[in-house]
């Protein structure tokens, strides 16, 4: 009798085993998966948008490797633990300052960008940060004609006077304003529609440094994602030869985007990532909408330019914080 009821007596416990597998599996696999496509880039559709959200799953993601461990599940908990890990080491130097931030000898300067939400931030919460902040060069997105007059009767043209302005209706608009003198002001339109001012600014006992105000297509909908994909690949890249570049505004893009990583790769520097504030949120819920903050306002800056510290700040009316950095420009020979 024990003998031929043994089979029948271990079926059991062999489908409560393969099923605490299956579900460990199950756990682990959206992690792993998610670590593939953060990794290697191949963010489409909507992951474009999920994947700003990296730094939640990899914090999740320490779950699922305690799960496996405990339940001695090795194989998938050999998986988790090398998803949180390879996770981690994507995320976590953001909140740690690089030892490397660039020279600092030279002459320091303030930068600021902010995106003013179809023209609606408050033009003296922008020029309240300019003046207290003593902002030097202030880049502006989403800039419309009624923003730049506002702007300018809050105070901003008294601050900095000198500017590359192309505001327009909706969120296209760009501004580019400065203390020093600018040369070979203008702007381009993305292929999304975005315009992008940028300026030669003239800092005196520096070398001059061409600024922009970067505006990706924001990847909203899923007719958004082309041009959003072909903007932020179209972003000037560091020329190691040329000018100095800083490139600061509204990426709409993390740096868990490949397009962002490679974009940094030819020759930049994220300010906010160099001083280990790379995780503080600069979009999501500051105009009361149920999203969790993602950093996609930056300040991109050469090589030859030193990074002294990040600082981010609400701006009221818009949907996204400033960023203001503190900048060592290279002296001028």
């Amino acid at each position: 009798m024990t003998i031929t009821d043994a089979p029948t007596a271990t079926r059991p416990a062999h489908r409560r085993r393969l099923t605490r597998t299956l579900l460990i599996w199950l756990l682990v696999a959206p992690a792993a998966i998610w670590f593939v496509i953060r990794g290697f880039g191949f963010e489409r559709d909507r992951f474009i948008q999920l994947i700003a959200f990296t730094p939640y799953v990899a914090l999740w993601s320490a779950i699922p490797a305690l799960v496996a461990l405990v339940a001695r599940r090795w194989a998938a908990a050999a998986v988790a633990v090398l998803t949180a890990f390879g996770l981690a080491m994507g995320v976590v130097p953001r909140a740690l300052p690089n030892l490397d931030r660039g020279p600092s000898d030279g002459t320091a300067i303030t930068v600021m960008t902010a995106n003013l939400l179809f023209g609606g931030a408050d033009p003296a919460s922008i020029v309240r940060l300019v003046r207290e902040n003593d902002v030097a060069i202030l880049a502006v997105q989403e800039l419309t004609e009624p923003a730049a007059g506002a702007l300018d009767a809050a105070g901003l043209g008294d601050l900095l006077p000198h500017r590359s302005v192309n505001a327009e209706a909706g969120a296209s608009g760009s501004g580019l304003y400065s203390r020093y003198p600018i040369t070979e002001p203008g702007s381009w339109r993305t292929d999304g529609g975005f315009l992008q001012a940028y300026a030669t600014v003239r800092v005196p006992g520096a070398v001059p440094i061409t600024s922009e105000s970067a505006h990706p297509l924001a990847p909203a909908v899923p007719e958004s994602f082309s041009g959003w994909r072909s903007d932020l690949a179209g972003q000037p890249a560091a020329d190691p030869d040329g000018t100095p570049r800083i490139l600061l505004g509204d990426f709409n893009a993390t740096l868990d985007h490949k397009l962002l990583r490679d974009l940094v790769g030819t020759g930049y520097r994220d300010a906010a990532d160099a001083t280990g504030k790379g995780w503080i949120g600069t979009w999501g819920p500051y105009d009361g909408d149920p999203i969790p903050p993602v950093t996609i306002d930056h300040v991109l800056a050469d090589e030859r330019i030193g990074i002294r510290d990040v600082e981010v700040h609400g701006v009221t009316g818009s949907d996204h914080r400033a960023v203001i950095a503190e900048l060592t420009l290279p002296e001028a020979r």
